[in-house]
């Protein structure tokens, strides 16, 4: 049975324990609100240039640019993981980590697969096991702006159009609401073309000027920035509500375990009392 001061000593950290996580939780909602502002600003652009620009590449011949130009077949999948730079924020990083597995697994091609990873976590999980990483971006989550992201859209393109990447993913976690994100696998590179009944309601018709190969050079690109930033508003919103969550539930948790250890101190206490009064009594009857 452990002593009242082993108890006194327990409480004492579980409470500071639930400060800590009381304080992250209320940080976490006011960075939140800021990232789901920003998150809701920046979808209406990237889903209306995302859906103009299928419907392009259906209408068009894929030669009109590199971009949407069915992959090299010598080339490998290049799968880009956004994770987090940092953890307590339940299974956030796991999950991702888990769908970049799976994706490795039905490409079928095991390590063959190149990556690139946004976020420290996933950068520290896959250079451990000695996946191929081509690039890397770590930090940019505490200041994103649309700058971040050029750099990573930049690269992507360039294994795409050397040959060295035979088609570019995207993996990261959609905000839905505080409570619930969506696990996103998507294809970046070459740009999807609508099909089946979506390309028969593709039926509009567009006016180039100028000429469409100087306006491809300028949109697609900068489309390919548009989403890469998308996708890391989303997942920077993902990250702070799922980390919210996980911190209010740690912070019930630690309620609960100071309930629990006090009425067990209480509990040692009494017994320590009835035990003198025992001795004392025993003593006096003793004499």
């Amino acid at each position: 049975m452990p002593s009242l001061i082993d108890l006194r000593r327990r409480i004492r950290a579980v409470k500071s324990t639930q400060q800590i996580t009381k304080a992250m939780k209320m940080i976490a909602a006011s960075r939140l609100r800021r990232a789901q502002e920003r998150v809701v600003s920046a979808r209406p652009f990237a889903q209306k240039m995302l859906k103009i620009l299928n419907g392009l590449a259906t209408r068009v011949d894929q030669d009109a640019h590199p971009l949407l130009r069915a992959g090299s077949a010598q080339g490998r999948p290049l799968l880009i993981v956004i994770t987090a730079d940092r953890g307590l924020c339940g299974s956030f990083n796991t999950n991702i980590i888990k769908a970049a597995g799976q994706f490795v697994v039905k490409e079928g091609q095991g390590r063959e697969v190149a990556h690139g990873l946004v976020g420290r976590k996933g950068r520290d999980f896959f250079r451990r096991r000695g996946f191929d990483v081509r690039y890397e971006a770590v930090g940019i989550f505490q200041r994103l702006t649309f700058n971040d992201a050029v750099p990573i859209a930049d690269a992507a393109i360039e294994e795409f159009t050397s040959g060295a990447a035979s088609s570019v993913y995207l993996v990261y976690n959609e905000f839905k609401s505080v409570i619930s994100q969506r696990l996103v696998v998507e294809r970046l590179l070459p740009i999807p073309r609508l099909e089946g009944e979506e390309a028969a309601r593709a039926t509009t018709e567009y006016d180039y000027e100028p000429a469409p190969q100087e306006i491809f050079k300028e949109l697609l690109p900068r489309h390919v920035q548009v989403q890469i930033y998308r996708a890391l508003l989303e997942s920077n919103a993902a990250f702070f509500a799922a980390q919210m969550t996980a911190m209010d539930a740690a912070t019930r948790n630690s309620a609960e375990m100071l309930d629990n250890l006090t009425l067990y101190m209480n509990k040692v206490r009494q017994a320590a009392i009835t035990r003198e009064i025992i001795e004392v009594v025993s003593g006096a009857a003793a004499t």
